[in-house]
């Protein structure tokens, strides 16, 4: 039985496979229908447990490929990965061309731009897109300033030389690897905080003021991600915004409706 290979990880994975399960027959003998694959295993507990479902843990690597496509004996491969998960949207990529298989990203909207600009405390333009996370590490970006890094706990070894040259803090998830992680790369624990989102705003508000944030580090990573929360925040309490822009990714085919992207799951899971 061929199957669809899902990358998922994100909210609207879970939203898609939650109704994709209530769509699929059940109790088929030839196995699941879809292979779900995630990085963590907190990530499988986003999903329905279902026999139409198989949910593999772990990061997929090109040497892995041909194993993972044989042993599932994959039809076609719907990307709703997050933004920034760029290795696996290129190998999900590579992996559809070489066998010609059918292939659709969803990616989630962009957040729209805040209706008015705003400075910050230290009258600097309030809303500053930094292209890439190397821009932001070969600049005069940190210095002097109070951060709150909020990029995910796989980013903060990137900040090692800047612990002696400037004053981090970090919201990571409240995982074993990602505390380790955060420690390792110098983030002492009154500057850590550890939270699963969504957050609050009112959350949100009192963490940037107990810290005395003067500028917020995050990635455009759209609504899910709290990127438009953290503009209206940031606006109101006079905060600069450095937001990492998405990587510009050539998808061979995209969508960022997910009726759309349902519909291609159910069509290669029948």
């Amino acid at each position: 039985m061929s199957r669809l290979w899902l990358i998922g990880g994100t909210q609207e994975s879970r939203q898609l496979v939650q109704r994709l399960v209530l769509q699929l027959p059940s109790g088929l003998s030839s196995g699941p229908a879809c292979v779900i694959t995630v990085t963590t295993e907190p990530a499988r507990s986003l999903y329905p447990v279902s026999s139409q479902l198989q949910i593999q843990v772990g990061q997929l690597t090109p040497d892995e490929a041909e194993d993972f496509w044989r042993t599932h004996d994959i039809a076609a491969i719907l990307d709703l990965s997050h933004p920034f998960a760029t290795s696996i949207s290129q190998l999900a990529i590579a992996f559809a061309q070489r066998y010609q298989l059918p292939y659709l990203r969803y990616e989630r909207t962009l957040v729209d731009d805040p209706p008015s600009s705003w400075r910050d405390r230290q009258q600097r333009l309030g809303m500053v897109r930094v292209p890439h996370l190397q821009a932001l590490l070969t600049s005069e970006y940190l210095s002097g300033d109070r951060t709150l890094l909020t990029l995910g706990y796989r980013q903060l070894a990137a900040f090692v030389p800047w612990q002696s040259q400037a004053t981090l803090f970090a919201r990571i998830l409240p995982s074993p690897v990602a505390l380790k992680t955060a420690l390792d790369a110098g983030f002492t624990p009154e500057r850590l905080i550890a939270l699963r989102p969504p957050i609050s705003a009112e959350l949100e508000t009192a963490l940037w003021q107990h810290w005395q944030i003067t500028q917020i580090v995050t990635k455009a990573s759209g609504q899910p991600g709290g990127q438009d929360q953290k503009q209206i925040l940031a606006a109101r309490l006079g905060v600069r915004l450095l937001q990492i822009q998405r990587p510009a990714i050539a998808y061979p085919a995209q969508t960022d409706d997910l009726d759309t992207a349902l519909q291609f799951a159910l069509r290669y899971c029948n």
